[in-house]
């Protein structure tokens, strides 16, 4: 893998894993664009470390506060903490249990860009609650929804960030909780993709190139940090609906791309 190639693989993961446009249909795009294989899944895990980092950067005030309350016993944040936990089960169970099925999605165009046109469906339909959320957590049925919400985005071209905050702002979560209790809930989901691939490190980072691997793993991380932050300011800013055009676009585009392949 050249330097230029994980230049724009870390780019694409980074800024769509957070923004809600799907990264893992992305990749899939950006690698059949630009002609790239990557060997083994040595590539894959370091992109989803990088992005799990983002969100430890941006959230560690946070993190430090929820674990210290934990420890200490406090209620509020023992409460935030298991509703992260309810909301992990189902796309852990989904993962675990369907893992063939969403390799084979995977290796589809066509899926691919009907996938990006549902995202762009799911994001337009917040228009019409924008602005009426004021909880600042989900119930513990939320937090199922939201957990379902999460398992669907396991479909490459179905935006993890894009599904999991439309849930919450739908549930009537105040737009800026619902995307803390979406990119919080991301950590365990992304971790656990990477712990998954682990056994399958089978061609080492020799057979990428270090310094690609270092490039892709840093402009990942750089792009996930930019994108956290972009998209909260998006949500104050009501903005979130307006990605929807561009994921029918790209959808559009994508089929008609699988089809004349």
């Amino acid at each position: 893998m050249t330097w230029w190639q994980a230049l724009v693989l870390g780019v694409v993961q980074g800024l769509t894993e957070f923004l809600p446009i799907s990264s893992s249909g992305h990749l899939v795009v950006a690698e059949a664009a630009i002609g790239l294989r990557t060997p083994g899944v040595v590539v894959e895990v370091a992109l989803h470390v990088a992005t799990l980092l983002a969100v430890v950067l941006v959230y560690r005030a946070r993190l430090w506060e929820l674990m210290g309350g934990t420890l200490r016993g406090n209620r509020d944040a023992m409460r935030y903490v298991g509703l992260l936990i309810i909301g992990t089960v189902p796309a852990a169970l989904a993962g675990l249990l369907l893992e063939e099925f969403f390799e084979r999605v995977f290796d589809s165009l066509l899926f691919v860009g009907i996938h990006f046109l549902l995202t762009g469906g799911i994001l337009w339909s917040t228009r019409w609650v924008m602005g009426q959320g004021t909880e600042a957590l989900p119930t513990a049925r939320g937090a199922v929804g939201i957990g379902i919400a999460q398992a669907l985005a396991i479909l490459p071209g179905i935006s993890r960030s894009g599904t999991t905050v439309a849930a919450g702002l739908w549930l009537r979560l105040d737009p800026v909780r619902a995307a803390e209790f979406s990119f919080l809930l991301a950590l365990p989901a992304i971790a656990g993709a990477a712990i998954l691939q682990l056994p399958d490190l089978s061609i080492g980072v020799g057979s990428v190139g270090a310094g690609s691997l270092a490039m892709g793993f840093v402009t990942a991380l750089v792009a996930g940090v930019v994108a956290i932050r972009l998209l909260i300011a998006l949500l104050r800013r009501r903005a979130f609906y307006q990605f929807a055009p561009y994921c029918w676009a790209l959808g559009a585009v994508t089929i008609v791309w699988a089809l004349i392949r």
